[in-house]
């Protein structure tokens, strides 16, 4: 049976949930298509975040990206809907989605969103020289 796209972010429990670590992800082929023309949008998603209780795990965010590739989207809301969405299925301490559409008539967009919930502060940052 072949793989399809899917919207069901899969998480998994976090192996340390009484500390602090950043998870940082880059993806590189997503695609969406330009609610205007039709033609499609190339983006790199950087995605960032503190887990809190669940971590995403691989396969189903791969899955989800990829839900995308036949849908006509704004470079912002969609931006915006997955942050939402990862959000939503792992209530992290932070997250950060960072989008970097490639250039389309002479201008390049980064999206940038983040969440932070509402109990949580990041630590002091260590300077190491």
């Amino acid at each position: 049976m072949a793989t399809q796209p899917s919207r069901d972010l899969e998480t998994f429990p976090n192996p340390t949930p009484e500390r602090d670590y950043t998870i940082r992800m880059r993806i590189p082929e997503f695609t969406c298509l330009c609610p205007k023309t039709g033609q499609p949008d190339f983006a790199t998603l950087h995605l960032e975040y503190v887990p809190e209780a669940t971590c995403v795990e691989l396969k189903s965010l791969k899955l989800y990206i990829w839900s995308f590739r036949d849908e006509g989207a704004f470079h912002e809301a969609v931006t915006n809907q997955i942050l939402e969405d990862l959000v939503a299925a792992t209530q992290p301490r932070f997250m950060r989605l960072r989008a970097e559409f490639w250039m389309r008539g002479g201008i390049d967009t980064s999206v940038i969103v983040d969440h932070r919930a509402d109990n949580w502060h990041p630590g002091t940052p260590v300077h190491l020289p």
